[in-house]
């Protein structure tokens, strides 16, 4: 949300010069087509997320998220 928060202005008025595509990977598998980007960012946590398993399953598109990670 930060990285879209800086960003969004220039993508709302085109000040790009080009299609620019921004990606954001959680880890250094790098999942989220994070190689071909323009630009790419590694984000890590400081501690690990807390999970509420009770709502985890029924929230959209989180569990095919996890269960694709192979380090979560």
């Amino acid at each position: 949300k930060a990285t879209m928060d800086v960003l969004f202005d220039d993508f709302k008025t085109m000040r790009m010069p080009a299609h620019l595509r921004v990606s954001l990977a959680c880890c250094l598998n790098m999942c989220g087509a994070v190689h071909c980007s323009d630009i790419a960012i590694l984000g890590f946590h400081r501690k690990p997320p807390m999970l509420d398993h009770e709502y985890l399953d029924k929230m959209c598109e989180i569990p095919l998220a996890i269960a694709a990670c192979p380090t979560a």
